[in-house]
């Protein structure tokens, strides 16, 4: 009988499962819909938990607001924090600027910077990081946490095997990334060579909003304007 429940239960899941394929298609379309019709963005990636008063939230809000002056959108992940730093920038520079949320139990809620048209939501992580990938022409990465890490690594995985196209890939706070650089460099690539030098060209280090727009800038002279798949 036990034995009998469990295969029902597990069926269920199954049906469950099938079901979830529409409301999964459903974010994926809305995002393609709406996102394909903002123009060229820049995403800024960072900690929810980091003050208006810290340092890399004036650092964040001064970048957007100059990505915006340069002619791109930006967008967030669109909650408090370096995200909310980001879109107030671009709000302040008069720019697009875009939020994708997600549900989350603790710390995630809209922030009032969004531009009430372009202020997205997702219940899945995984379709989420499809819009940041698809419609950024550059990430700029300021200090974060786990989330920040994931999009940044996926990011550099996926031009490391060309399933995207280049684009730039910015950390900004030498003081908070030369650690986990020094660790990609002397354990990743030297001591045990599971990467190659090359990929290391992927990522650039900068402290200043200059040093960004500089970046952008460079790369878009050589490359054009368009979604990355």
């Amino acid at each position: 009988m036990r034995k009998e429940q469990h295969h029902k239960g597990w069926n269920e899941i199954k049906t469950n499962d099938s079901w979830a394929i529409f409301k999964i298609m459903g974010e994926f379309v809305n995002g393609y819909e709406k996102l394909s019709k903002i123009g060229p963005c820049v995403s800024i990636f960072g900690s929810a938990r980091t003050k208006p008063d810290h340092k890399y939230y004036k650092l964040a809000e001064s970048i957007a607001k100059r990505i915006v002056e340069s002619g791109y959108g930006v967008i967030t992940g669109g909650g408090p924090g370096i995200m909310e730093a980001g879109n107030k920038g671009a709000h302040l520079g008069g720019g697009t600027s875009v939020g994708l949320n997600i549900e989350l139990p603790f710390e995630q809620h809209d922030n009032p910077y969004i531009d009430t048209d372009k202020s997205l939501d997702f219940d899945y992580f995984f379709v989420r990081k499809v819009m940041f990938v698809k419609y950024s022409q550059g990430f700029v990465v300021m200090p974060g946490g786990f989330g920040t890490l994931d999009e940044l690594f996926e990011a550099i995985t996926l031009i490391q095997t060309h399933k995207i196209e280049k684009f730039p890939i910015i950390l900004v706070g030498t003081d908070f990334w030369k650690g986990i650089l020094e660790w990609v460099k002397t354990t990743l690539l030297g001591e045990f060579g599971n990467i190659s030098a090359k990929d290391l060209d992927l990522i650039n280090l900068v402290d200043t909003e200059e040093e960004v727009i500089t970046i952008l800038d460079a790369f878009y002279k050589e490359s054009d304007l368009s979604p990355n798949f």
